[in-house]
Parts: C-alpha cells; sequence; structure tokens
C-alpha cells in the first residue's frame, strides 16, 4: 500500500522484471496470430483498446481478469484453456522490491486495511497519471521499462479495493500533499477526481487531515495497519530505502491506539467529500 510507494516500489533494489507478464503476452500473441487477427481487429471484440492490447502482449500490463472470458468468445475455447494455463503463472508480486513482498502479501488476505500518509498518497488510491508522475521523478532515475513495470505493478495491487469487497479500507492522508500539486495541475486534478471516485466505494473509508490541527497524533510519521483472518493485526512502516514489518503486540497496540486518534483528528467522510470537490473546483 506504500505511499513510500509514492517514492518507489524498488527503493534499494532494481524493478523485477517479470518473465511470466512476458509469457503470458506471448501466448496471447501467438493465439492472435493463430486467429489470424491484427491488435487492431482483435481490441475491440475484447473491448480493449489496440494500445492496451499491445502492452499486454509486451509484458508491460498486467491482464484484467475478463479478458480469459472474452478471449474464449473470439479465439475458442482451445486457445482460452492455453491462455489460462499461462495467466497462473502471473503474480500481483512482479515488479515489487523484494523487501515489499511480505506486506504485499499480508495485504491480499487482510479482512482491514489502515494506512495513514504523510509523505505521498497511499498506492492503492493512486491514478495511473499520479504513479508515472512519481516514478518519472525517482532518484536514481529508472529506465521506461521499469518505469512501465512499476506502473503496472501497482495497478495491479490496486485490484484489491474491488476484488475484495468485504474487507474494510481506512486511508487517513495529510492535506498538504494534495496542496503540494505532485506532477501539475492536470495530475492533481486526476487525482481529486480519483478519490472522489474511490469514496463512494461502500468498502473505503478516505479521512483528510486539515493542514492546521493542533492535536495530531501522526508525529511518528506514517504508519500501515492489516488485520488478519485470524483478527491478529500487524504494522508495516517505511524509511528511507528500508521498510519494517511490526508484529509485536505492544507496539502494534500503540500504533493501533494511534490510528483510531487520527481518525478522531481528521475530517469525517462528508467533509473530506466536500474539501476533495473544493480544492477540485479551484484548480
Amino acid at each position: 500500500m506504500r505511499a513510500g510507494e509514492g517514492a518507489g516500489d524498488a527503493a534499494n533494489n532494481e524493478p523485477e522484471l517479470s518473465d511470466s507478464l512476458k509469457t503470458f503476452g506471448a501466448v496471447l500473441k501467438a493465439l492472435r496470430d493463430e486467429a489470424h487477427l491484427t491488435q487492431e481487429q482483435f481490441a475491440p471484440l475484447v473491448q480493449y483498446s489496440a494500445a492496451y492490447i499491445a502492452k499486454i502482449e509486451q509484458g508491460k500490463r498486467f491482464p484484467p481478469r475478463d479478458l480469459l472470458e472474452r478471449s474464449e468468445e473470439v479465439l475458442g475455447t482451445t486457445a482460452a484453456r492455453v491462455l489460462a494455463a499461462a495467466a497462473r503463472s502471473l503474480t500481483r508480486k512482479v515488479g515489487l522490491a523484494s523487501w515489499f513482498r511480505q506486506w504485499a502479501g499480508i495485504e491480499e488476505e487482510a479482512i482491514t486495511l489502515c494506512a495513514y500518509e504523510c509523505r505521498a498518497i497511499p498506492g492503492l488510491l493512486q491514478p495511473e497519471a499520479y504513479i508515472r508522475a512519481i516514478f518519472e521523478r525517482r532518484l536514481p532515475p529508472l529506465s521506461e521499462e521499469q518505469i512501465e513495470h512499476q506502473v503496472t505493478a501497482r495497478l495491479e495491487r490496486q485490484q484489491l479495493l474491488t476484488d475484495r469487497p468485504n474487507t474494510a479500507f481506512s486511508f487517513i492522508i495529510e492535506q498538504a500533499l494534495l496542496e503540494r500539486h505532485m506532477g501539475g495541475p492536470d495530475v492533481i486534478r486526476q487525482l481529486l477526481e480519483y478519490l472522489l471516485e474511490q469514496s463512494m466505494r461502500r468498502n473505503v473509508e478516505i479521512q483528510v487531515m486539515p493542514l492546521r490541527q493542533y492535536d495530531h497524533a501522526g508525529i511518528d510519521g506514517l504508519m500501515y495497519l492489516a488485520e488478519t483472518r485470524q483478527h491478529e493485526w500487524v504494522g508495516y512502516s517505511e524509511g528511507q530505502q528500508s521498510s519494517i514489518l511490526i508484529t509485536s503486540p505492544n507496539d502494534v497496540s500503540a500504533m493501533l491506539q494511534r490510528y483510531g486518534k487520527l481518525r478522531s483528528q481528521a475530517l469525517g467522510r462528508e467533509a473530506t467529500v466536500s474539501l476533495l470537490e473544493q480544492m477540485r473546483g479551484e484548480l
């Protein structure tokens, strides 16, 4: 979930390139060619753009779940089975730094996820334009291929918001992160619209912490918390090119107390929506 994701998922490692994504793309291309369809002909039949299909075939995009079903209608049952076999080798952790994958795995299974961010918008709430703005400014600089893999990994992880409707997501974001206008007016406009869109989900709560708050429980920095299926809580935090998984009951309890206090100090859901709409209108 990081927004130290905000800083990038490959802090002390290069992004891991995905052989499985490239393999899936090659299989899709071979099956499409076998059906004597160009990308331009195939794309509308599966209800995606030719550019998007091209990126999937190049291993630069994680294939959407409904692509397999739509492909069966176009390519046939046998081809769909081959494609499904290739899809089974895919993982959402492609492109993530090795030290982040443990938390990413916890994220996927959690029944409650909480995030307080004071550095960048949480990764699960970043629209593509914001993601690209972050990675294009990353130091040391990333190659175009590395940026594509980072973007792919983050966009795929965002499927958690739709794939896990019974998971409760809570986000507290410092208003300063919105006022910074990271990436420029167009990017921040897309960000505000995306936050408003996600805030409409029944399982997602977004709160903004006002710029002026005399009583603030987040002085120790960002924090992430996850409740497992066994109803145990785990914490996660990040620094410069480092991260820590927090499992000590005493430490996690302290984080839960702080997060609970932050929720009471931040703007409520309706006030947050009003602020986001106001900021969007001022652009």
